[in-house]
Formats: structure tokens, sequence, C-alpha cells
């Protein structure tokens, strides 16, 4: 009974299906570039050339180092936790 109501429901489901699995894997992409950890450690560094060259005010480089520290330390843990499995 379930396979034919698999089949049944497929022209509904399967889009619907295909959608929410390209969703998960664009929010997966976007996770895996939002805490790569060279990619933060670069945006560190051109904060602190713009800071240098007083393109920024230092409030403006404080919470922004701030937010990309914390990236940093959350892409550091999950590699931890990688490693370990």
């Amino acid at each position: 009974m379930g396979l034919l109501l698999k089949l049944l429901t497929l022209p509904v489901s399967g889009p619907i299906e295909g959608v929410v699995w390209i969703a998960k894997k664009v929010a997966e992409q976007a996770d895996k570039e939002l805490y790569d950890a060279e990619k933060v450690q670069g945006q560190l560094m051109e904060l602190e050339l713009r800071y240098d060259l007083e393109e920024i005010s230092e409030e403006e480089y404080l919470a922004t180092e701030q937010v990309l520290l914390e990236r940093l330390r959350i892409s550091r843990e999950r590699q931890a936790a990688e490693s370990e499995k």
C-alpha cells in the first residue's frame, strides 16, 4: 500500500522533495562558506587593513571583528568535532 501511495502522489511529492533537497544543499554550502576558517581569517586581515587605512571607524572595526572572531571560533569547534569522529 505504501508503494502504491508513493507512486500515486509522485507527481505532487516529487517536485516538492526535489525543492527541499536543493534547499538543504544550498543551506549546507552557505554554512560551509560562512564558517570557512581560511576565509574568515582573510576577512579579519582585510578588516584590519581597512582600519589601518582609516576606511572604517574603530566602532565598526570592533563590531565586525567580534562577529568574525565568533565565526572563527565556531569553525574551529566544528573542525575539532569532525576530527573526533
